[in-house]
């Protein structure tokens, strides 16, 4: 243990944690897509020389859990002071094609080039367009990697390299400011670092940094001791219709607690499918880590010290363990909720834990002449034993916010008809589900649009005797459409998406 005593410790965890809230706000400030500008769909983290998260900004869990093993595919690289990397490949730290990851060295004052880095800095946005054959990068029927959009593995940055890419893609002026905001936000990451150190110290730093894992790691030790030992097994499934024909994809973990350690086994899930409901392995350990953390200790510095007890196994090929190159797009944003579910409903067996959210982030994309816009929206969160549901709400591996209307209807050519909380779609039980909520938009110039989202055949289950939330709905012109789905819309069409409440929890 370092010789930091309890409270500079916790001055340092505010420190760094501040450092990753600016760097948030300059990458949201800067950019100008409206999926980042708006909806602030991004994250921030600072990492120490090992590549191990030390902190990060509180944005979107299914990056921030997954953003380390962005960092361990450039660790090896030769780093020089200036130096940043760019990726998206999800089979080399990325998640899916959208969620380009920027990584920047931090070398300290007085450290030899030869010592290596200090720390990285690193951000990760989804961006509005990637290329490929899809308008913003989230095809509905996509079948392989390729199909997805432009795969970058770990490249070095120059500034004509993020001309190039940027040229790979719609729309190129935004793309290219969206990534510089990312390199801005590094860079804002490096300076309050670096200012830490002129404070403090090199050693005291470096010091306190290993303390703050150390320090995660016996929180959620102490917690999880406090758990009976055992293994408790859960399952549930997801909708697949990329092929068109509606079937059920199983998904099981087996979560064994013993003493201060947690196995989380996914095997008996089932195979990797031909659509893009695949999940690399980084985004399957981002949705386990985030579950574990929910039922834990969620008030322990969000570092990697917190994710050491966790052991996540899934086998080769499988869907939450995909091989290169099936297509992983909805895996990211769709599977991920999924096994959130499946931890917190297996670990519900050890402790209270809630109701099932919507579970999904019922994924839009529409694109017309010269620009592309996509977006996630809310739904109805589980009750939990003393309270009700949030309605309304981006739940478990979402953390972004709506696009106002305003601004909506000031950049895109639709006019948003309804707006709103779908009422009674929240399960009844002793403490009521949330409920999803209704977007419905109207095309005022010929458009193409996918849909990727869930539960629209299985409801959120409640809990304890508590009531199954409603599934959701999608609907054109008031005929349903599938949960997967592409088309085009004329001038007048109207899609409409009811997204679903959550369950009920005890009786009602």
């Amino acid at each position: 243990m370092s010789g930091l005593d309890p409270v500079t410790l916790q001055v340092l965890v505010g420190a760094l944690r501040a450092a990753c809230d600016e760097m948030g706000a300059v990458l949201i400030r800067s950019a100008h897509s409206a999926n980042i500008k708006e909806r602030r769909d991004c994250s921030t983290a600072l990492f120490d020389a090992a590549g191990e998260l030390v902190m990060q900004a509180e944005h979107i869990p299914v990056h921030l859990g997954s953003m380390p093993d962005a960092v361990a595919a450039v660790l090896d690289e030769d780093h020089r002071p200036g130096d940043a990397w760019i990726l998206n490949d999800p089979y080399r730290g990325g998640t899916h094609l959208p969620d380009i990851t920027l990584i920047s060295p931090i070398f300290a004052p007085g450290e030899a080039k030869s010592s290596g880095p200090f720390g990285f800095a690193a951000s990760r946005a989804h961006h509005a367009d990637i290329g490929g054959p899809t308008p913003g990068g989230m095809p509905a029927d996509s079948r392989r990697l390729e199909d997805e959009g432009v795969v970058i593995p770990p490249t070095r940055v120059s500034d004509e390299v993020l001309e190039r890419l940027a040229h790979e893609m719609r729309n190129p002026p935004q793309r290219l400011a969206d990534l510089r905001a990312q390199r801005a936000a590094n860079l804002t990451g490096e300076r309050r670092l670096l200012e830490l150190i002129e404070r403090n110290g090199l050693d005291r730093v470096r010091d306190g940094i290993s303390e703050i894992l150390d320090y995660a790691e016996r929180r959620t030790q102490a917690r999880l001791a406090e758990l009976p030992d055992g293994t408790y097994e859960a399952e549930d499934v997801l909708e697949d219709d990329a092929d068109g024909t509606e079937r059920d994809v199983r998904l099981r973990v087996a979560a064994t607690i013993d003493g201060e350690h947690l196995a989380l086994d996914f095997s008996g899930t089932d195979p990797q499918v031909d659509g893009n409901l695949n999940c690399p392995l980084s985004v399957t350990k981002s949705a386990a880590f985030f579950a574990v953390r929910v039922l834990t200790d969620p008030d322990a510095p969000p570092s990697a010290g917190a994710f050491r007890p966790i052991e996540v196994k899934a086998p080769a090929g499988c869907l939450l363990n995909a091989r290169f190159p099936a297509a992983v797009v909805a895996g990211n944003v769709e599977t991920s909720s999924r096994v959130a579910d499946l931890v917190l409903a297996a670990l519900g067996g050890t402790t209270e834990a809630p109701a099932q959210g919507q579970g999904t982030m019922n994924n839009l994309t529409f694109a017309g002449e010269g620009f592309t816009y996509y977006e996630t929206l809310g739904g109805g969160q589980g009750a939990c034993p003393d309270a009700d549901g949030p309605d309304a709400i981006h739940v478990a591996m979402s953390n972004t916010l709506n696009t106002p209307t305003e601004a909506l209807e000031t950049e895109f050519p639709v006019r948003v008809r309804e707006h709103s909380v779908r009422r009674e779609s929240g399960g009844e039980g002793e403490r009521r589900g949330g409920d999803g909520l209704v977007r419905e938009i109207e095309a005022l110039a010929p458009l193409t649009f996918t849909l990727l989202t869930e539960r629209r055949t299985h409801a959120p289950r409640g809990r304890e005797g508590g009531e199954d939330g409603r599934p959701g709905r999608n609907l054109l012109n008031g005929t349903p459409l599938p949960s997967k789905a592409a088309g085009e819309l004329r001038p007048g069409d109207r899609l409409r998406l009811e997204t679903p409440g959550g369950g009920g929890y005890g009786q009602p």
